[in-house]
């Protein structure tokens, strides 16, 4: 467990669940040399004898990529196990972390500079690990005057950090865990000589009983019985359009699934609440709506209750391989390569034309890559992963 920090107007208040805490020891004024223009040039290998006793991660933007970080934080933890490690994350990113037994502390970010400049200064952090891609992020990290800091040389920021790293060649052809995994193998790297990165990316993410009977409650509270099957569908994506299924299939799948004995509920933001309608306006059987009624940590526990999650590929994808929940990931224009849920659990449905991937957030013709997929067909994989969870359930 971990202790959360919410910024306020009166700065910030502190929920602590359980922080074992750790000792901070600033490094020695002798092993920091600076340019003329300020930025520290500090090398990690000279402090490989040294203990980093704190350490601060600037966790990706989406929740996706937030929950695609999760295996270079387990590795991050098995690299400096004494360390306490605190995580920055913007809300809704921050829920995916509270149940997390690799790190120690969230903390949640708000909009300000000087606030968040401040609030990293407060931490008296050792090294600053970037997964977010942006100048903001290392700028903060420099001015807070953190004095290892180690990212990707994206937006015109490599002056400022003290360890830089090109953008990988493959970075279009691997999945995007090993992104964030590539940075800790450079730190490990660094500080050891070699790196012990784990070839197959641990994904999987705890979510506590206490989560999991609210989300059961969720369901109670809309009339439904616990006692039937659930799916959950996320028919919305927030940065892409072209992404999404028709929601007219949405609403024949929800349909056949409240047919077929399920309950059905539809997730996702409220930028997403109106794609949600669109599918309840459709459907003969109303699917219990909770689109932007929910935070990301109930998505979470939802999720990792259902039977079966049918998603674009968004987020919510992401969570349900972490959660070990059976998911389907109807992709269209966006590359599979990079984004596909990493589990067992988990199954793609694509009929690629040849435009696709294209990457593009609207179609400029006829959305062909997602039309070819019928309900039916949709409808039979998950079907088919219901019964396997109901046979691997029962022994």
């Amino acid at each position: 467990m971990c202790s959360i920090i919410q910024e306020s107007s009166s700065f910030r208040s502190t929920i602590d669940f359980a922080s074992k805490g750790a000792q901070q020891i600033r490094l020695d004024s002798n092993y920091k040399s600076f340019a003329p223009n300020g930025v520290s040039k500090i090398s990690l290998q000279r402090i490989a004898s040294l203990q980093i006793r704190r350490i601060v991660v600037r966790a990706p933007t989406w929740v996706g990529d937030a929950v695609m970080s999760i295996p270079a934080l387990r590795e991050l933890r098995r690299l400096l196990p004494d360390a306490h490690i605190s995580i920055v994350a913007r809300p809704g990113p921050a829920d995916i972390f509270i149940d997390a037994d690799f790190i120690d502390q969230v903390i949640i970010s708000q909009p300000g500079f000087f606030a968040s400049i401040r609030q990293l200064r407060e931490g008296e952090f050792d090294l600053a690990v970037l997964f977010q891609n942006a100048f903001v992020a290392a700028f903060t990290a420099f001015a807070s005057q953190i004095p290892f800091r180690l990212g990707y040389e994206t937006d015109r920021r490599g002056p400022l950090l003290t360890t830089a790293l090109p953008l990988p060649s493959w970075k279009n052809e691997r999945h995007e865990s090993f992104y964030y995994l590539n940075i800790i193998a450079e730190l490990e790297r660094q500080l050891f000589g070699s790196s012990n990165i784990a070839a197959q990316p641990r994904f999987d993410l705890a979510v506590s009983k206490d989560r999991e009977q609210r989300a059961k409650e969720l369901l109670l509270e809309n009339g439904r019985s616990i006692d039937k099957p659930l799916a959950v569908l996320c028919p919305g994506s927030v940065n892409s359009r072209a992404k999404r299924w028709p929601a007219e299939r949405y609403a024949e799948l929800s349909d056949r699934l409240i047919e077929a004995g399920m309950n059905v509920a539809l997730i996702g933001s409220s930028g997403e609440l109106e794609v949600s309608q669109q599918v309840v306006s459709q459907a003969k059987h109303q699917p219990i709506l909770l689109t932007g009624q929910t935070s990301v940590a109930e998505v979470v526990a939802l999720i990792s209750i259902a039977d079966v999650l049918v998603t674009n590929d968004t987020g919510p994808a992401h969570i349900g391989a972490a959660v070990g929940a059976p998911t389907l990931v109807i992709f269209g224009p966006t590359n599979p390569l990079t984004t596909y849920p990493f589990s067992a659990n988990a199954q793609m449905i694509r009929e690629p034309p040849d435009c696709a991937p294209c990457m593009l957030r609207d179609c400029p013709i006829d959305h062909r890559c997602m039309t070819a997929i019928t309900s039916e067909q949709v409808f039979q994989k998950a079907i088919a992963m219901v019964e396997k969870r109901a046979l691997q359930l029962s022994g």
